[in-house]
């Protein structure tokens, strides 16, 4: 998975050298060089190609901090247990007089 990426960077770094050492080349082109062409679309590439990791590892975290929730919430309500009768939730319905 690394390989490109790796490989690219020692590219750009071969042509910075080559800048650098170069009669009309400067150190610093040789640094820009390196960063634009290297360093910069590697590190987009690999933020890009790590984005469906830590969406996985968003919804997992969000799973396991939902299902925290419950425990406690289940924790702290316990269940009632009275031996009433329950109450009857629809109302009669009577005649008019």
């Amino acid at each position: 998975m690394y390989l490109v990426p790796l490989a690219w960077i020692y590219v750009t770094l071969m042509m910075a050298v080559a800048e650098a050492t170069n009669d009309n080349g400067t150190v610093l082109g040789a640094i820009v060089t390196f960063v634009l062409y290297g360093l910069l679309p590697v590190g987009l590439v690999l933020y890009f190609m790590g984005t469906p990791a830590r969406k996985r590892a968003r919804i997992k975290a969000e799973s396991e901090a939902d299902a925290a929730k419950a425990a406690m919430q289940a924790a702290s309500n316990p269940p009632e247990t009275r031996s009433e009768a329950a109450a009857d939730s629809v109302a009669p319905v009577r005649k008019e007089p």
